[in-house]
């Protein structure tokens, strides 16, 4: 069975959204079209925004699924990242702090969608 290739995240305004993607992950799309924008992010996987529910993208919407980076290094490499992102100005939704898998935190993007930071499993 083929394992899951493509996660989308819903967003309001794809240019917006891709900026900010692209600035925080600090990768560029290998697709961009006006409702939909693609980041290759692993051979085969995409990583893509889409405007396609757009109006169920607002930051008031409550959300239970996340974008989730997992980085080596440790709790110190997890706050050095949470020290750049927040220079960079985003919304943190949940500050560092110990979890049971390790040294986390959430922000999310500007229409709301979570994205956490933690450990590899």
């Amino acid at each position: 069975m083929p394992a899951p290739n493509l996660f989308l995240i819903g967003v309001r305004d794809a240019e917006t959204a891709t900026a900010f993607y692209s600035d925080l992950f600090e990768i560029e799309p290998t697709f961009i079209s006006p409702h939909y924008v693609a980041f290759e992010v692993a051979p085969g996987v995409l990583f893509a925004l889409w405007t396609g529910y757009s109006e169920h993208a607002v930051p008031s919407t409550p959300r239970t699924s996340e974008v989730g980076l997992m980085v080596p290094g440790g709790a110190t490499a997890i706050d050095e990242i949470f020290t750049s992102w927040v220079s960079k100005g985003v919304h943190v939704a949940e500050e560092p702090h110990d979890a049971v898998f390790g040294r986390t935190f959430v922000i999310t993007d500007p229409d709301g969608n979570l994205i956490r930071v933690s450990p590899v499993d």
